[in-house]
C-alpha cells in the first residue's frame, strides 16, 4: 500500500474532507496534533487505530498538496 493511498476523500464523510483510510480521522486533525507539538507516539496512543505510516501520508497529502506550480498572468 503507497502512503498516498492511505487518504481517503468521500463526500459522505467528514465534508468531504481528506480521511486517513476511511476512518473518520482527519488529515487535518493530524496535522494539527503534529503542529501543536505532539509527538508521533502520543498520537498513535491517543488513536489506536492510526498507524505510524498513517501520520507520514497525512503529511506527504500536505507537501504534495502544496507543492504544485501556480501560474501567474
Amino acid at each position: 500500500m503507497s502512503l498516498l493511498s492511505r487518504v481517503t476523500v468521500n463526500p459522505q464523510q467528514c465534508g468531504g474532507r481528506p480521511c486517513i483510510r476511511g476512518m473518520r480521522i482527519r488529515v487535518s486533525d493530524v496535522l494539527d496534533l503534529l503542529a501543536a507539538g505532539v509527538s508521533v507516539e502520543e498520537i498513535l496512543q491517543d488513536y489506536p487505530d492510526l498507524e505510524r505510516d498513517d501520520i507520514y501520508a497525512a503529511l506527504l497529502y500536505a507537501a504534495r498538496y502544496l507543492d504544485h506550480p501556480r501560474l501567474s498572468a
